[in-house]
Parts: C-alpha cells; sequence; structure tokens
C-alpha cells in the first residue's frame, strides 16, 4: 500500500496537468476561432447594442412625450440679483430628474428655448418633464415675471435651414467667462436677432438643455483629470531633471571650468558638482487639478444645439454666424465652439452625415445627449437662466410695433423707426388702443408735422377730426394732401382770422336749438365756458355766475320757441344778453313768451331778485360780450340765429373739420372757450347712441398752452371723459410745464402715446421723469430736429421709449400731394362751413335783434291778443 501512493499521486498530477493543458489549449482555440470569426463576436455585440439603444430610445420618446412648456415674460423693470438667478438654475436642476424611475437619463432635462420667429424680439421658453411644472411655475424673480403655459409649436417648413451643436472648448476645467449682468448678458444674443424678418421666414432658435450630473460618470472623468494631472506632473519633473542634467554637463564642458579644475589646488574636489539631484514630482492638489469639477454641489452638464433658418438663400447662414460670434461673449479659457472639422471652406457637423440624424432626433424629442466636455457650474450660465432683464435693449419688431399701411383704418401713424440693420420703415399704433395722444418739444421740433402727418392718414383712411391750430399755419401745409376728390365733400374750414379784403367767414350760434339739443346742456356749457375764460367760481364771482345762467335760460327757452313755430331764423344769439339784461320791453316780451317753458324757480328769480339788482352788476357779464361783438369777424361768426357749424353732426359723419381763432387775446380765449365746451358737450351727447355705434372721433389741439389758457378745466374734463365716447384727443404743446396743473396731470396720466422732440433739460424732463430717466433728459434735449422719443400702446402693453423721426409729409405722402387742386379744396372747406363774406354776416347780425323782437311780440301773450283784436276788427 505504501508504494502505491507515490504512483497515486503523481498519475492525479499527471491529470491535474493533462487538464490544465487542456484548458489552455481550449481557450486558444477559443481565441483562434473568434480571432478568425471575430465578425460573429462583432455583430453579437452589435445586436446587443442596437437592441438595447432600441429600447432606450422608445422609453425615451415615451417619457419625452409627457413633457410640459412654460413662457416666461420680463417686464421693463425686471432686475433679478445673482441669487435669484442662481435660485431659478436649482430649480431647474432639480425639475430635470421629475421624471419616471424607468426614462433613461437623456430623458431628464429640461430645456431653455431663446426663439426669435419676427413675433417678439427673444422669446424665453422652458420645457421640461410634466412633475417639474409646478416647480418651474413659481420662479424666484417675482412679480415682474409672468408665467404662461406654452403651447405647442409648429415651425412651417423653410427653403434653408441649417444647425450647429456648441461644445466647451479649451480647458476642461476652467469656468467660462463670467459676464456681468449689466448689460445684459443676453444683449449679443439679441442683437444678433435683431434685424430677422419674419416676411422672409427668418427663424433663429436656440436649446439650451440641463442635465443634473450623473454621480459615476462624474467620478471617472476625476479619476481621468487626477490621472492626467500626475502624468502631466511627472513628465514635467522628468523633463527638468533631463534639462538640469544637461544644463551640468554643458557646465562642465565648458573652457572655464576645465580652467577652473586645472588652476584647483585639488583637482578632484570638483567632482562633487556632478552629483545632480533630480526634482521631485510636485504633488497634484485635486482642488487645482479638477478645477471647477471638483466639488459635487450645482454641477451639471449641458447640451447647447442651435437652428437657423430662412426662405432666402444665405440668410440663415449670416445668422448662425452671428450667434456663434455672441456666444463668443461667454468664452474665457473655456468658450463655445461650434461642433465638426473644416475641410477648406466646407465644414462637416450638425447639418451633415453622420451627426445630422442624431441632431434632428434631439432637437424634436427634447433629449439631452451632451459631449463629454460639457461640464459647467450653474453660476457660469447666469446669462441664461432668466429672460431678457430691464439692462437689454430689446428690437422693435413688426409684430411688436405695426408697419404703416396708407388708408388702413386700424392703424395710426406714429414716425420712421430705423431698425438695426439700417431699414427703415413707417411705424404705427392701433387707432382703437391710441386713446389720447400728448407731443411735447421746442418750437420747430416737428411735432405739428407729426400731428399732421397722423391726421392726413387718418381721414385718407376715413376717420373724421378737428384740428384746431390758433396760428392757421397747419392748414396750408395739409391742403395739398388733402386735395382730394374723395375727401372735398367731408372737409370744412371755419377759418376765424378775417384775411383778406372781404373774407369768408362760417356761423356758429352757441344757442340755437334747431338741431335737437338739451337746453340744460347748452346753458351749462356757455355759462362754464364764460367762467373758465373768465376765472369765475362760485367764490369769485358767484352773482356774475346766477345772472349769466339765468340770461342764458330764457334766451335758450326762447330758442325752443322759434323752432318749434317753424321760425328757426328768428332765434336769439348770445349778443342779445345784453338786450335782455338792459331793455325792459324786449326782457317783458321774452319772459311772457318763454314763461310756461320756465321753472317756478327760474321765473321766481326773475320777478323778485332781478329787479333788485343795481344796474353796475351786469358790467362783468356784459363787458366780454361786448369785446366779442367789437370784433366784427367774431360779431359775424356768433350773431347767425341758424349756424352752419355743428360739431355733433361732424362727428358722427366722419367730417374733418379745421378751426382757426383768430389769435390768443382775452376775446379769443373766450371764443376758444365757447368752442372747446361745446366740443365737450357734444361729445357727451354721444350717450344717446350705443357704444359700437359711436363713430371714432379725433380733435387735434395744436398749442395746447394757448387753449387752455381759454379753458382749463374744459380741456382736462376731455382728457378724462372723452374715451368713453370714443373721442381720442391728441394735444400738441412746448412746454408741460406752462399747461394749468388739471390739464397737465389729466393729459399725462391717460396719455396712450407720449412723445417729446428735442428741448431745454428742463423742458423735457417731466416727460422722461415718465419714463424713469431713460432716455435722461440730457440725450433728449441733444437730439436731432425731427427727432422723436415715443411711448406707445400695442396690445395691451408699453413699447418704447424709442426714437422716432417724425414724418414729413412731402416724403411720406408725396404720392398724395395734388398742389393743384388747392383752390378747389379751399373753395369747397368754405362751402361745407356754409362761410360767407363778411359784410353779409354783419349785416344779418344787426338785423337780428329786430327779428327776436319782433318773433317775441308776436308770440307773447300780449302781443297775441293784440293780433288778435286786430283780426277781429278786420272781420268787422
Amino acid at each position: 500500500m505504501d508504494s502505491a501512493a507515490p504512483y497515486l499521486t503523481n498519475q492525479a498530477d499527471d491529470t491535474a496537468a493533462g487538464q490544465v493543458l487542456g484548458l489552455v489549449t481550449s481557450l486558444v482555440d477559443a481565441a483562434d476561432w473568434l480571432y478568425d470569426h471575430w465578425y460573429l463576436f462583432a455583430l453579437a455585440i452589435a445586436v446587443v447594442w442596437g437592441v438595447g439603444e432600441m429600447v432606450v430610445r422608445r422609453l425615451a420618446a415615451k417619457a419625452s412625450a409627457e413633457r410640459m412648456a412654460l413662457e416666461l415674460v420680463s417686464n421693463r423693470h425686471f432686475d433679478p440679483s445673482l441669487e435669484e438667478i442662481f435660485r431659478r438654475g436649482v430649480q431647474l436642476a432639480r425639475a430635470s430628474t421629475a421624471m419616471p424611475w424607468w426614462a433613461p437619463r437623456r430623458a431628464k432635462t429640461v430645456q431653455i428655448r431663446l426663439r426669435a420667429d419676427g413675433s417678439a424680439p427673444l422669446r424665453y421658453r422652458i420645457e421640461g418633464p410634466a412633475g417639474g411644472e409646478r416647480l418651474l411655475s413659481i420662479t424666484p424673480f417675482g412679480p415682474d415675471i409672468t408665467v404662461n403655459r406654452g403651447r405647442r409649436i409648429v415651425d412651417e417648413p423653410r427653403t434653408h435651414t441649417v444647425r450647429a451643436e456648441f461644445i466647451l472648448r479649451g480647458k476642461l476645467t476652467s469656468p467660462l467667462r463670467v459676464v456681468p449682468l449689466n448689460p445684459d448678458p443676453l444683449q449679443p444674443l439679441v442683437d444678433a436677432v435683431a434685424d430677422l424678418r419674419a416676411e422672409l421666414g427668418d427663424l433663429a432658435e436656440i436649446r439650451l438643455d440641463i442635465q443634473r450630473a450623473p454621480k459615476w460618470a462624474l467620478r471617472a472623468r476625476r479619476l481621468q483629470l487626477m490621472s492626467a494631472a500626475r502624468r502631466s506632473e511627472r513628465r514635467e519633473s522628468q523633463r527638468a531633471a533631463h534639462w538640469l542634467r544637461q544644463d551640468a554637463s554643458g557646465i562642465e564642458d565648458s573652457l572655464g571650468f576645465q580652467l577652473q579644475q586645472l588652476l584647483s589646488d585639488n583637482p578632484g574636489s570638483g567632482n562633487s558638482r556632478r552629483l545632480v539631484m533630480p526634482p521631485v514630482p510636485r504633488r497634484v492638489e485635486p482642488a487645482e487639478a479638477l478645477g471647477k469639477l471638483a466639488e459635487d454641489d450645482h454641477l451639471v452638464r449641458v447640451q447647447l444645439l442651435v437652428m437657423c433658418a430662412s426662405n432666402t438663400e444665405g440668410r440663415a447662414q449670416a445668422r448662425l454666424a452671428q450667434l456663434q460670434a455672441a456666444f463668443d461673449v461667454f468664452g474665457g479659457r473655456s468658450r463655445w465652439a461650434m461642433r465638426g472639422w473644416r475641410l477648406g471652406p466646407w465644414r462637416f457637423g450638425a447639418d451633415h452625415w453622420p451627426t445630422r440624424r442624431g441632431f434632428e432626433r434631439r432637437w424634436n424629442l427634447g433629449h439631452c445627449q451632451p459631449p463629454r466636455a460639457n461640464w459647467v457650474r450653474l453660476d457660469e450660465l447666469t446669462g441664461l437662466l432668466k429672460p431678457p432683464t430691464m439692462n437689454c435693449r430689446l428690437p422693435v419688431l413688426a409684430g411688436d410695433l405695426p408697419t404703416f399701411a396708407f388708408g388702413e383704418s386700424e392703424l395710426l401713424l406714429q414716425g420712421i423707426y430705423r431698425g438695426p440693420d439700417g431699414r427703415e420703415r413707417l411705424v404705427a399704433t392701433y387707432a382703437e388702443e391710441t386713446l389720447f395722444e400728448v407731443g411735447v418739444g421746442k418750437a420747430g421740433g416737428g411735432k405739428t408735422e407729426r400731428a399732421l402727418a397722423q391726421a392726413i392718414g387718418w381721414a385718407h383712411a376715413g376717420g373724421g377730426l378737428i384740428f384746431v391750430d390758433p396760428h392757421r399755419d397747419s392748414w396750408p401745409r395739409a391742403l395739398p394732401f388733402l386735395a382730394h376728390d374723395t375727401l372735398m365733400s367731408r372737409i370744412a374750414l371755419v377759418d376765424l382770422n378775417g384775411l383778406g379784403p372781404n373774407p369768408r367767414v362760417s356761423s356758429w350760434n352757441p344757442l340755437a336749438m334747431h338741431q335737437g339739443q338739451t337746453a340744460h346742456e347748452v346753458v351749462e356749457a356757455i355759462a362754464d365756458a364764460y367762467a373758465s375764460a373768465l376765472a369765475w367760481d362760485d367764490a369769485t364771482a358767484p352773482r356774475a355766475l346766477t345772472i349769466l345762467t339765468a340770461a342764458l335760460t330764457v334766451l335758450v327757452a326762447v330758442n325752443e320757441a322759434a323752432c318749434q313755430a317753424g321760425r328757426p331764423e328768428d332765434q336769439a344769439t348770445i349778443f342779445h344778453v345784453r338786450a335782455l339784461l338792459t331793455d325792459a320791453a324786449f326782457r317783458k316780451a321774452a319772459l311772457a313768451t318763454v314763461a310756461g317753458r320756465l321753472d317756478e324757480e327760474t321765473r321766481a328769480w326773475w320777478q323778485s331778485v332781478f329787479p333788485t339788482l343795481p344796474p353796475d352788476a351786469f358790467a362783468v357779464v356784459l363787458n366780454p360780450i361786448a369785446q366779442l361783438a367789437a370784433n366784427p369777424v367774431t360779431r359775424a361768426f356768433l350773431g347767425q340765429p341758424v349756424g352752419v357749424y355743428n360739431i355733433r353732426a361732424a362727428m358722427d359723419s366722419k367730417m374733418i373739420v379745421w378751426v382757426c381763432p383768430g389769435g390768443n387775446g382775452p376775446t379769443d380765449r373766450l371764443l376758444t372757450a365757447l368752442l372747446a365746451r361745446d366740443l365737450l358737450r357734444a361729445a357727451r351727447s354721444r350717450r344717446d347712441t350705443p357704444e359700437v355705434k359711436r363713430v371714432p372721433f379725433r380733435p387735434y389741439f395744436d398749442e395746447l398752452i394757448t387753449l387752455t389758457g381759454a379753458a382749463p378745466e374744459t380741456i382736462a374734463a376731455m382728457f378724462e371723459d372723452l374715451r368713453k365716447y370714443r373721442c381720442h384727443i391728441h394735444g400738441m404743446t412746448q412746454l408741460l410745464a406752462r399747461l394749468p396743473a388739471a390739464v397737465r396731470l389729466s393729459l399725462v396720466q391717460n396719455a396712450s402715446t407720449l412723445a417729446t422732440t428735442a428741448g431745454s433739460k428742463s423742458a423735457v424732463a417731466p416727460i422722461t421723469a415718465e419714463w424713469g430717466d431713460n432716455p435722461s433728459p440730457e440725450r433728449v434735449a441733444t437730439m436731432d430736429r425731427f427727432e422723436h422719443y415715443v411711448s406707445m400702446n400695442v396690445h395691451g402693453r408699453r413699447i418704447g421709449p424709442i426714437q422716432l423721426r417724425g414724418p414729413h409729409l412731402d416724403d411720406v405722402f408725396a404720392a398724395q400731394a395734388r398742389p393743384r387742386e388747392v383752390p378747389a379744396l379751399e373753395r369747397a372747406a368754405q362751402a361745407n362751413a356754409g362761410a360767407l363774406p363778411l359784410d353779409q354776416l354783419t349785416d344779418r347780425a344787426a338785423k337780428q335783434l329786430g327779428r327776436v323782437t319782433a318773433f317775441l311780440a308776436a308770440h307773447s301773450p300780449a302781443g297775441a291778443a293784440a293780433v288778435h283784436l286786430s283780426k277781429e276788427n278786420e272781420w268787422k
């Protein structure tokens, strides 16, 4: 037994050795077979990878189908702090993981879309998992941001499209450049799309996908970076040792060293210098080697995709080049660079095979598969994590401010806007949103020319207006552009300047009742006009107001009686107040005729109070009327029983009325006050018409300082009330500070459009203050002539202030000029206003007191009895 044991042991060893040898042989054979049939192994790997990729893509597409979209709109005061922007970035990174557990990582992303398609300068949109909507809907930016639910965007195919993917180039661990918040970091991107033209199909969109960094990938990247840093340090130490040895050898071989050795007492003592200690590799510090990747906090991976399109060849490529230059602003030791490679004039990137298909899949599905180098910290993305701020200059697009089209009744011309690309276009506001407009600026700055251009465009579009110009300069300026056959029947000129040897003057009876006015409204309008022009109130002139109101009440009642009797040509005028107060016979006949039309209180006042008044009590009432009568033009204009001027009819029939008062003296101020108060009364009388049937009407007031000096409260009431009656005021003035406080406050408060030309800093400061001194008074004061800063309302939001060049009639409406038809237009305008020679109207006004007296004599109870008795005597 003992002798058999070694044999068995040797046999077992041989068997084990044979098994090991067989295993090695099998492995060698398997490796040899795999080497000969490598394609089968590669095919199996490809099949497994393909099936896995297909499953991942399907799961990612399913997860991406449940996405939400939010659109963020900032107002002009949006000015976030760095902390607020950083908190928003944290929200975005957290929301990217709000996906089902089975969702692949490429679907776990939040996408920031910066889009310019002509609808807005730069739309800011966030898309991400549906589970992150509640987290992203409440922003840390406060009330200066409006969050709207985003609708699905469907783009029409463009003829030319270019695509690009940007990756981080440079030192991987270095951050991007820190871009300050003022000016806005988005400014280069906004400037790059500022000349976008929607009518040419231009489109530019930037998509930034943010994805939380996976821990394993971050660890692997850190190991790689640390290993690379150690290898680099070893190479540097070896290179230093090599140069150190080379320098030492060079020194020993030098002639000076050899002479030193020969002259030395101990030649062998220099051998110690040959011992060169190589430098020890420096310890690699993780913070220095890893840079921005050293910490886990707020580290994300990003994917930056850009697409530009246009229907015009070359514009998409140019737009992409502009955006590429804009991203250079963020570059430092690390920068954004376009992915791909260049061969001569050709560039191969996201637009070409094989990367184009992957680009389009990520673009359409919102998947994030960033390059390995695209690691950033949230503070590097500060400029892209918020919408444009107040420090961003936004261009004005056609979608923001419409382009003026001649003859379009929905638009009001505002001026000429010069775009960032140098193109100029006529811009306008919507008529229904332009409720009140104010233009300020020095004389000759172009504010009246701009108002004339707007009024002429409105007239050609079929709108009605009244242009009140105390200086009359606007009428001859506008004549050539209004001399069209389609307009002549609608234009009326009320010229009270009395030019020429025998001027033609229109007529107006403020007391007339033949047009269906309400009696108490007429009395109130005239009394208020007097009070406004003469600075009367219940404290300073109570008796004068009472006397005037009582006299007007009687004369209006007389006119009512004359109209009902079918004799409107026998109506009294404002000049008959004197006869009513000073002529006992006339007063007795008038009171007897209208006794039944007066209320008991008025009759009692005439019976008991009036007889007790001293004669000098009437002077304060009669003196202004005497001044009106002393001027032959105003005497003729106001002294006719049946006037042609009817501003209410002009409103309803879309008339174009030019009113030119004679000046700005006391008499002219009273006449202006009467006209202004009548305009206010007429507009308020439109309450008898349903709102939808009220025809828009636009009064233009040139030289508001002159007009408001006559009727401050009336003009203020217009700016406060007339919007309800679709009567929209446009006012021009040289100095806002010269206007009465009531007018100035109402005007600025309700102005839909606020404009200023150049002027002194003190003059334009009240306007720029309304804009937050942006632009500053100094900037506005140094503008060129005919340049304006204008703020407007479009689609319920304020546009501007932006700089416009005032429209010049000879340029803007050159095609509408008809200088040869000017005489015909002047004749038609005077005929439509019922203008007659001054001497004829003066003669008629002088005879009107006799006509009214005869009417009263015939219709008073005593006169009627006398007429009846005389007829009975004739019968007998």
